[in-house]
């Protein structure tokens, strides 16, 4: 195998030994490697089939969902990738047949077959002969030019995070069109060699603006299904019934599991990025939504252990269980694991069925307290700028000096307490902006507020640093200003994975400069990349959260 997607890639180079940092089997990583090539085949007939009118929302949904289930901490279940394989080959001749018949209607004559091999290769039935092949589905240590491989990645990876952001959307919408049309133009480009560096690093770029598009569509489907965001305070403790976990980022999911416990004697409690669901007045008047339980992805084998009751996975993020709970799991949507029952996706116009989680509940222990309190957030955009009038006479009189941007993702590396001391160590005069798991380095820290501003802002979810930007566009017009950059804020981003990687693609998009990136620059960045980068956005690595707050308190 050779996987360099996630931050805690092996010596920030790339995972090839028998299992990944994130406890992927080498097998199941090179059957993702040859089904990302195949959703690139699927890819290259839709982008054609777009140039004579066609779209196909199934093969667009198809592409998204399955890049989503090889996001990191996703999907770990070799079976799944094998099916997903075969389903894609007759997806890619469903969509080949439409275009080779559409442009022999319009043109008058066949279309010339020149098109790369993944637009065409059709699997062995046997599983090991679909394993064996992957070696040569376009792996990344087959493309020899380092900056052609490293540009390559980002826009990838970017797409992956592009793509989870999509099926959440398109879970209420039913609609994605312009982002699955997107999705499969970009991949059709990564197996274009016609394509120079020079177009690939303007395909980052189109990366970037097109994820700015789904955050929004994402944030504008949420917001008309369960209402805009609002100051909410979430309880941490524990009650006295039985309950189910649910984390991950689907709304839909949630709401449907809420739906199908009301009056069972069971409550519901949230986990890591599903925190922000509180923050939503549809959600928050289900009574027996009682609470979040436990801290961020990474401490799953510790809190899952403790909650007793059934956990619900609707996303990424699930870490390899342990025995001792491991018999609680379940898995929906996108996510999958050997052993783990999976909750089928909903039937055209049905729900999804949660009975299974439900009467397992019924059987357990209440969930043991891991602490008391409570936590406040809901300060997406639409929050934070009805209190603009209060922010902005903060600002002038210098009450708040500074916004700190602190979002994305969570880890278990030791380094990343870097951020919880940043959070420390910035002056009372600061304001956090915050959405992603990586709140949690600092949400439950004790840092007052600011004329009844809290000090920690929390937006939701990561595909709610949307809102992050929204609020810093609207400042900068509030404060009349001619460039974002001139603003009082600074960037500094945690990553771990592919929708982290959404994120700061769309923010350099928006002109955002001066990013700080930690805990460590991406290993898929090469030499020369990073260094167009650096000299095009001014992005920076972390340093120490001393020499870090003094430079950001300096505005540089």
């Amino acid at each position: 195998m050779f996987c360099h997607q996630c931050q805690e890639t092996m010596k920030n180079q790339g995972c090839s030994m028998k299992q990944g940092m994130c406890g992927k089997s080498a097998e199941v990583a090179d059957l993702q490697d040859l089904f990302i090539w195949g959703l690139k085949g699927i890819s290259v007939w839709g982008a054609k089939a777009k140039e004579v009118g066609i779209y196909d929302n199934g093969a667009g949904f198809f592409v998204a969902k399955g890049l989503f289930s090889t996001i990191t901490n996703a999907n770990f279940d070799r079976a799944d990738f094998i099916g997903f394989i075969n389903k894609g080959i007759g997806i890619r001749e469903g969509l080949k047949k439409q275009f080779l018949a559409a442009y022999k209607q319009k043109n008058g004559k066949d279309f010339s077959l020149q098109v790369p091999e993944c637009a065409t290769w059709v699997p062995a039935d046997d599983p090991a002969i679909l394993v064996k092949a992957a070696s040569g589905s376009g792996g990344w240590l087959e493309i020899k030019n380092e900056d052609e491989r490293s540009l390559k990645a980002i826009v990838l990876y970017g797409l992956k995070g592009m793509s989870a952001y999509a099926e959440h959307a398109y879970q209420i919408t039913k609609s994605c069109q312009e982002v699955f049309e997107f999705l499969m133009e970009a991949l059709a480009a990564l197996v274009d060699d016609a394509k120079s560096q020079e177009d690939l690093l303007d395909l980052v770029i189109k990366t970037g603006q097109m994820g700015v598009k789904t955050m929004a569509l994402l944030d504008e489907a949420n917001t008309k299904a369960y209402g805009t965001p609002e100051i909410t305070h979430v309880n941490i403790g524990v009650g006295k019934n039985p309950g189910i976990l649910i984390t991950g980022h689907d709304l839909v999911d949630l709401e449907e599991l809420l739906e199908q416990t009301k009056g069972q004697g069971i409550d519901v409690y949230t986990h890591s990025e599903m925190l922000p669901a509180h923050y939503y007045p549809k959600l928050k008047k289900y009574a027996h939504l009682f609470g979040n339980y436990g801290s961020a992805w990474w401490l799953q084998k510790e809190d899952m252990a403790k909650f007793n009751g059934p956990v619900l996975f609707t996303s990424n993020c699930l870490v390899p269980p342990k025995e001792a709970y491991k018999g609680k799991l379940f898995t929906t949507g996108a996510v999958g694991f050997d052993g783990l029952p999976h909750i089928p996706d909903r039937p055209k116009g049905g729900k999804k069925d949660f009975s299974a989680l439900i009467e397992m509940a019924k059987t357990c222990d209440p969930p043991q307290e891991l602490e008391k309190g409570e936590i406040i957030g809901g300060f997406g955009h639409s929050q934070v700028m009805a209190l603009a009038d209060k922010i902005i006479a903060a600002v002038k009189s210098g009450a708040i000096k500074r916004f700190i941007v602190m979002g994305g993702c969570d880890g278990r590396h030791k380094t990343r307490d870097y951020y919880t001391e940043v959070a420390k160590a910035l002056p009372k005069d600061t304001v956090i902006l915050t959405a992603g798991c990586a709140k949690y380095k600092f949400i439950k820290l004790d840092l007052g507020d600011i004329g009844g501003i809290p000090r920690v802002l929390d937006a939701g979810q990561c595909n709610d640093s949307y809102s992050l930007a929204v609020v810093a566009m609207e400042l900068q017009k509030a404060f009349g200003l001619a460039d974002i950059n001139d603003l009082p804020i600074s960037f500094d981003i945690a990553w771990y994975e592919q929708k982290a990687v959404l994120v700061l693609l769309a923010l350099l998009s928006l002109g955002v400069k001066g990013i700080r990136l930690g805990p460590t620059l991406p290993g898929f960045l090469s030499q020369g990349v990073a260094t167009a980068l650096v000299e095009k956005f001014d992005i920076k690595p972390i340093t120490t959260p001393k020499e870090d707050v003094a430079a950001m308190m300096a505005g540089n």
